[in-house]
């Protein structure tokens, strides 16, 4: 085991601790929300799922996303275009 920081630790190829935790809860609260969007876009306005895209990409990656990526993803929801954001359940390291 390779302790990267404190809550956060290398085993196997895979990180391990509460930061990773958290990361894949963030990815996971992120993928369920942009599952809900997809759900719910045909009774929103474009800027309704513009924002909902932007809430779930700036969950996962706490920061603002770029806007071309925001921008993408809408215009696919949009054309019905099915976005999957598979989660896995442990988070590998390169």
């Amino acid at each position: 085991m390779t302790f990267i920081e404190p809550g956060l630790s290398v085993r196997n190829g895979f990180a391990e601790g509460p930061l990773a935790d958290t990361a894949l809860s963030r990815a996971a609260h992120a993928s369920q929300r942009l599952d809900d969007l997809q759900e719910q876009a045909p009774t929103m306005t474009d800027s309704q799922v513009r924002d909902g895209v932007h809430r779930a990409l700036r969950r996962f990656t706490q920061e603002q996303p770029p806007t071309c990526q925001i921008d993408s993803i809408t215009a696919l929801i949009r054309r019905g275009v099915r976005i999957d954001w598979p989660v896995p359940d442990r988070l590998p390291c390169a």
